[in-house]
């Protein structure tokens, strides 16, 4: 997921995708404890993702409730 196509969306598809990344981090933090995941890099990049979203909000002035 590149920054350049997250500025396209919109403060709600942002913030749907923030709710989707949160869940994805969950899941798969639940299969590493229960010896399911196979690539752990997975939860790293996940991470970086809903980093960049939560920069691409924070530039754009919308309100984060983390």
């Amino acid at each position: 997921m590149k920054a350049k196509d997250l500025r396209n969306l919109s403060e709600t598809e942002l913030r749907q995708k923030v709710i989707e990344l949160k869940q994805e981090i969950f899941n798969l933090k639940f299969q590493l404890k229960a010896g399911q995941l196979l690539n752990s890099a997975a939860i790293g990049n996940t991470k970086r993702d809903l980093a960049r979203v939560l920069t691409v909000m924070r530039q754009k002035g919308y309100k984060i409730k983390v």
